[in-house]
């Protein structure tokens, strides 16, 4: 970890938090190398129920250093070709994938501006929670760039293929309540509330039957992308791993005694 991404767990919320809010907590690769250490582990971490990330201060994400952009297509001293540099972008952009099928759920909380690879990554998460005056954006189109971090797969799937192109071709910047009303982000509130509702959305999410919410990711992303037999296929798997674990176990015995379950994520 660095000091451009800062980590903590507690009581099973693993949250990270993007940290340069003087340059809107933009993109560096100190940030990135540290996503990409994060996510898996604590993908892998059966400690860890839920993942927040977040940003310090009063935005989110900036997405990339538009000022380093501008630096560089003045001169670039690199020696990697064409293909080097597409690697080296589809190694970074890894993360998205993480966190859009890690097998636990993932919630982006917006304090403020999200924009360009910062509202892919918002969009990446399995939820999100936003301030009501917070301004997100594509962006891509201002400064002429196409878009990464699969913000245009995101972006379709949740507002669908009309509302996405036309958020991509203006880079209409939407407000915290006009993204809610749309369906980009699931829950919006004032920015003095958002401390505590953010806090109390992963607590909800992470007293939760983990296994059961992992599998069930695995589930609506092949229904995004597959066909109705192939979303038959995975439930009928997941179903059957599921009725093994203590989490079902206890919760039907819950359910018979007229009781709320207790969930452990086992």
């Amino acid at each position: 970890m660095n000091d451009d991404l800062l980590e903590s767990i507690d009581g099973g919320i693993a949250t990270l938090t993007l940290n340069r809010p003087s340059a809107r907590n933009a993109l560096t690769p100190q940030m990135m190398t540290g996503l990409t250490e994060a996510l898996p582990r604590l993908a892998a971490d059966t400690t860890v129920r839920v993942v927040v990330l977040t940003g310090a201060g009063n935005a989110f994400c900036a997405g990339g250093d538009v000022k380093r952009f501008a630096e560089a297509s003045d001169s670039d001293p690199s020696e990697k070709t064409f293909d080097e540099k597409v690697h080296d972008l589809r190694s970074r952009m890894e993360v998205s994938r993480v966190l859009h099928e890690m097998p636990k759920p993932t919630l982006a909380v917006i304090p403020g501006a999200a924009a360009g690879a910062g509202l892919s990554l918002a969009l990446a998460c399995d939820l999100r929670i936003a301030v009501d005056n917070a301004k997100l954006t594509t962006a891509f189109s201002r400064i002429g760039l196409s878009g990464d971090f699969g913000g245009s797969y995101f972006m379709t799937y949740l507002v669908g293929v009309a509302m996405a192109r036309e958020l991509y071709f203006t880079g209409k910047v939407l407000s915290g309540r006009e993204a809610h009303e749309i369906g980009l982000v699931n829950r919006v509130v004032t920015t003095d509330a958002l401390p505590g509702a953010a806090e109390d959305y992963a607590s909800e999410l992470s007293a939760l039957p983990t296994i059961a919410l992992g599998y069930m990711k695995r589930n609506l992303n092949v229904a995004v992308r597959g066909v109705l037999s192939d979303v038959l296929d995975s439930e009928a798997i997941h179903m059957i791993r599921t009725f093994e674990t203590e989490d079902h176990k206890a919760a039907a015995k819950a359910f018979v005694q007229k009781q709320n379950p207790e969930f452990r994520g086992r």
